[in-house]
């Protein structure tokens, strides 16, 4: 196994064990330092193996912050709908 496909493994691990914790913040604080670090790990990962496997991890870290997703989402909504 390549060094990025085990970085988005422990990517995915450490974001599990931080979604376990209790947080004052409902979290953000978390996803935005897991939005910092993954984004540079979904770029290797495209880089070695390819769009297809970038784009599973991408999903599968989406799937994991699907908070930030849904607002980022509803805020471009809101933008270009005006």
């Amino acid at each position: 196994m390549s060094l990025s496909l085990i970085l988005a493994a422990f990517w995915a691990v450490i974001a599990n064990v931080l979604a376990m914790m209790p947080s004052k913040d409902n979290h953000w604080r978390n996803a935005y330092i897991l939005i910092i670090i993954g984004i540079p790990i979904v770029g290797l990962v495209t880089w070695q193996h390819g769009p297809w496997i970038g784009m599973l991890i991408m999903a599968g870290g989406m799937s994991v912050l699907r908070w930030p997703v849904i607002y980022v989402g509803r805020w471009i909504k809101r933008v270009t709908l005006r």
